[in-house]
């Protein structure tokens, strides 16, 4: 009989990154699905209108707009055509280097984010608590993570 090697702790953070990024997966899928279901906007425009909305003035250099989202240029960039095409943003030139260019959030890009808020954090919630529901050891890691940012878990809130 052959003895199987004991796991090292490379292997165990392996299986953990795949476990997290698998859950990762399916939370950004249904929250992706719900949001553009019921609002219309993928869940990069819906990110771009929150970082938008919290920015000063209400505005964001491109680059520093595809950083937040982890976006390439040439991806924000269409990501922000779209916005412009919905009316949500429009661009605009930086006033310090012509070479900039800003893109500000509109009000009705405002409204949209704000109707699709409730959604996207009631989803984000739901699909949390039934991925620590569908495999319980990952319920402590996904405890802990809340508790560490100040976010009742589901058993505080009852």
């Amino acid at each position: 009989m052959t003895s199987r090697p004991t796991p090292t702790s490379g292997d165990a953070d392996a299986r953990m990154w795949a476990r997290l990024t698998a859950l990762h997966t399916q939370v950004e899928g249904r929250l992706a699905t719900v949001l553009q279901r019921r609002h219309g906007l993928g869940l990069s425009e819906y990110r771009a209108l929150g970082f938008l909305s919290e920015a000063p003035k209400g505005e964001l250099r491109m680059q520093d707009l595809a950083t937040s989202l982890g976006l390439n240029q040439s991806s924000v960039t269409r990501l922000v055509a779209r916005l412009h095409t919905a009316e949500f943003t429009y661009r605009d030139s930086c006033p310090d280097d012509k070479r900039g260019v800003y893109t500000v959030i509109t009000e009705l890009g405002r409204a949209r984010r704000e109707e699709a808020r409730s959604t996207y954090e009631s989803t984000l919630t739901a699909a949390i608590d039934e991925a620590g529901e569908a495999a319980p050891d990952l319920a402590p890691l996904l405890a802990t993570a809340r508790s560490s940012l100040g976010t009742p878990s589901p058993e505080d809130a009852s």
